[in-house]
């Protein structure tokens, strides 16, 4: 069992959660952000002493029961829950880096889906495939480098944010969400240079990225809304949705428009110039 860095990540998470996420009442002024240990401990049903042993990486390794009693009250999101198994079975320092081929099923998918944006990304925010309708809507996205093609290069290091595609209403979310899974990504593959190197210049370059990266980082939703300045089509408001590859550390975001909206007309213009 991975010790350290399960009481690392236990830590974390409950400092990254309020009292009213869990339906508790604020009890006063609090010393340390967070949920208290023995909130959690009452909220997972062990004892407080257990819990705390977890996160001072002591005591023996936790059956699959605690482990699930414990990811319900941190609120754990599915990728979490698997994150916090396979530290827990000592086994999450991985050789390598994250998978970047796309399986074809999943090329095929999102190419069936032509009034849609759908992007394919890996552990690292690497965009690994897009379909037609992606290619013309983010079409100044996907340069000539794969380099370029990074949603956390272009979120935190593009010079002018006027042209950072995948921005919008809830730009806090997705940066909290995005540096959270590569926080992850980062401690399961400590040998991957790609990964070392994207870590390092976004932590040179970005003052906001240093912020989120050195404290708990509250992950965003797997929902919500982004803006896309178009350089024909102008301001395109589309709600992103994000769904996991089974069996693989890839996640496919889909962004739609509003039926009836602006948007979802320059979306049909954009995709009828594609066919």
């Amino acid at each position: 069992m991975n010790r350290k860095a399960l009481g690392l990540f236990l830590r974390q998470r409950r400092e990254a959660l309020r009292p009213a996420d869990v339906g508790l009442p604020e009890a006063g002024p609090r010393r340390t952000p967070g949920l208290r240990r023995e909130e959690v401990a009452v909220l997972a049903h062990v004892s407080t002493d257990h819990y705390t042993r977890l996160e001072q990486a002591r005591g023996s390794a936790p059956s699959r029961h605690v482990l699930r009693s414990v990811s319900r009250a941190l609120r754990l999101d599915d990728a979490e829950h698997e994150h916090l198994l396979a530290l827990a079975d000592g086994v999450e320092r991985l050789p390598g880096g994250p998978p970047t081929d796309v399986p074809e099923h999943v090329r095929q998918l999102i190419a069936r889906m032509p009034s849609t944006v759908a992007l394919v990304r890996d552990a690292r925010c690497d965009v690994l495939a897009w379909n037609p309708l992606a290619g013309a809507a983010l079409a100044s996205f996907f340069g000539p480098a794969p380099r370029e093609h990074n949603l956390l290069r272009r979120y935190f290091l593009h010079p002018d944010p006027a042209v950072r595609h995948l921005s919008g209403q809830d730009e806090s979310a997705f940066a909290q969400q995005a540096v959270a899974a590569l926080r992850r990504t980062a401690d399961r593959f400590p040998h991957d240079e790609r990964t070392r190197r994207l870590v390092t210049d976004l932590r040179e370059g970005s003052a906001a990225f240093r912020k989120l990266w050195t404290r708990p980082a509250r992950p965003g939703g797997r929902s919500g809304v982004k803006t896309v300045l178009h350089p024909s089509a102008g301001r395109l408001t589309l709600t992103y949705d994000v769904l996991d590859v089974p069996d693989s550390d890839q996640q496919i975001l889909l962004l739609t428009a509003a039926p009836g909206s602006p948007t979802a007309a320059s979306l049909r213009a954009l995709a009828a110039s594609v066919r």
